[in-house]
């Protein structure tokens, strides 16, 4: 015991060191023939012997999701949403409000809990004045012994007034959804390519009418069979009796949409004037 103590128990009475003695000896592990004294300094004294960290050291612990503008913060929401629709009770209130005006955008797409909150939520945007309850500061809600990292005041009226519901589009998008962004991407130029691959045609049925009996049909037919053409591919040939003795020769033909058209086609078969009269299309189907 130090020379002070020694003092103290000497100002002692007798009945007072005996009590104090007693007390002692009842604590367990504890054997001694004098107690110890707790000296308590007053306020003024213990600032002065232990001044105050900065506020810079200083780690505020309390309630709340922390930065829910990081990746850590809204990680926390979503463990906190795993078995709840709400923040608070078992419909939307002011403190789903308040949380939500502190995420900055939708929560990536793997936090599954915290988006289905967070699009939830976002469809009372009209009714969010009258959802019951009163909003308080954010720190006040979510789990215990939670960093809070975020800026204080950031639910006062007038920061809400300022602040954009449903994020701005030109703020950073997460690497989750930039990488959705970017498959959604290639899946749509894959399929633009497979569809510009994609070749078109048509089956075109085609009536030649002579000029009257006394043309050669099988010449006729030959004439129209020598046209060639990247694309055009010709079928079967019939002579069909058109009546008085006369008939014309009835063909078949499958073509690539971008590379023979009707147009030349006519042009070329009816050239042979000494044979043809004109050309018809009897039939025109897409393949």
């Amino acid at each position: 015991m130090t020379e002070a103590g020694d003092d103290l128990w000497n100002y002692l009475s007798l009945q007072q060191k005996q009590e104090k003695t007693v007390l002692m000896k009842k604590l367990k592990g504890i054997e001694c023939n004098r107690p110890f004294f707790l000296v308590v300094l007053s306020a003024d004294q213990l600032h002065a012997s232990f001044p105050p960290l900065p506020p810079s050291s200083r780690l505020v612990v309390a309630t709340g999701f922390g930065d829910l503008k990081s990746p850590a913060g809204l990680q926390v929401l979503h463990d906190y949403l795993a078995d709840k629709s709400y923040i608070e009770g078992y419909m939307p209130s002011q403190a789903d409000v308040a949380v939500f005006e502190a995420v900055s955008r939708p929560p990536p797409a793997d936090l599954c809990h915290a988006l289905h909150w967070y699009n939830h939520i976002k469809s009372y945007e009209k009714e969010k004045a009258s959802l019951p309850g009163v909003k308080k500061a954010l720190g006040k809600y979510g789990p215990a012994n939670v960093e809070d990292t975020a800026e204080s005041g950031a639910t006062d009226s007038k920061d809400d007034e300022d602040m954009d519901l449903f994020g701005s589009d030109e703020e950073e998008e997460s690497e989750e959804a930039k990488r959705i962004r970017e498959e959604h991407l290639a899946q749509y130029e894959s399929k633009k390519a497979r569809k510009q691959a994609l070749v078109t045609k048509s089956s075109i049925l085609l009536d030649v009418k002579p000029w009257d009996d006394e043309p050669d049909m099988a010449k006729l037919e030959e004439c129209v069979r020598s046209i060639q053409a990247d694309g055009l591919v010709w079928g079967f040939s019939k002579l069909v009796l058109v009546g008085y003795g006369i008939k014309k020769l009835q063909t078949q033909r499958v073509v690539e949409d971008d590379k023979v058209g009707t147009d030349m086609l006519e042009e070329q078969i009816t050239a042979f004037d000494e044979y043809v009269q004109f050309m018809d299309v009897a039939a025109f189907n897409k393949i």
